[in-house]
This record gives structure tokens, sequence and C-alpha cells, in this order.
């Protein structure tokens, strides 16, 4: 496995314990189709969370936030109504959220953005 996919791996973790310690429920994680994948798929009070997880080692390059252009937004949005038509849930409540995850290890910075869509 390349250093980045460990990296983003490592990232993806956080973010669900992150998510999970604040009341969210893993549906699933790395969902994929044709048209790409969803890194976490989370439930909470009924909503349906679908959540893009971006790391970074540091912002030197710019915050990890930044790497969710319009078009990965409308990729996220094709995404979601392909695994709530496949999943046969009741999604009649969707959100999608961002997670930064930003350094590493037990330095790392969560911060967490509700409602990108």
């Amino acid at each position: 496995m390349a250093a980045k996919d460990t990296l983003g791996k490592r990232g993806e973790e956080r973010a669900l314990v992150y998510l999970q310690d604040r009341g969210y429920r893993l549906i699933d994680r790395n969902w994929r189709c044709r048209q790409g994948e969803i890194d976490l798929i989370v439930e909470r009070d009924g909503q349906t969370v679908f959540v893009e997880v971006k790391t970074r080692t540091s912002t030197a390059f710019g915050h990890p936030f930044e790497a969710i252009t319009p078009a990965k937004l409308a990729r996220l949005r094709r995404l979601v109504a392909a695994w709530c038509s496949h999943s046969g849930r009741p999604t009649t409540r969707v959100r999608i959220d961002a997670v930064a995850v930003t350094g590493t290890d037990d330095a790392a910075v969560v911060e967490h953005l509700l409602g990108i869509n």
C-alpha cells in the first residue's frame, strides 16, 4: 500500500472515531460503484450522513477542505443517489459532510463541516 493510501486510511479511521464519539453509528465505509467511492456512511437521529474524509500531514499545500471542488461535490451527490438506490434503506433525510484530518497520529486535528451539499 502506498504511503498516500496508508495516510488516507488512518485519516478515515480517525474521522470515524471522532464521529462515533459524537453519537454517529457506522453504516458502511469505502462503498464503491462505477462512479467512485464514499468514504464513510453514518447515521444519527434518523439522518443518513455521507462523509468525505480528506487527510493531510500539514496545510503546507492548502487545507484539506480545499480539495473538495464543485466537481467533487457533484460526484458525491451522484454517489449518494446511487447508494440510496442500491441500499434499499429509507433515506428521506440525507446530508453530505466533510471531515478534515490534518497532522499525524495523536497530534492530528479533526474538523467537521456539516451539510456541504
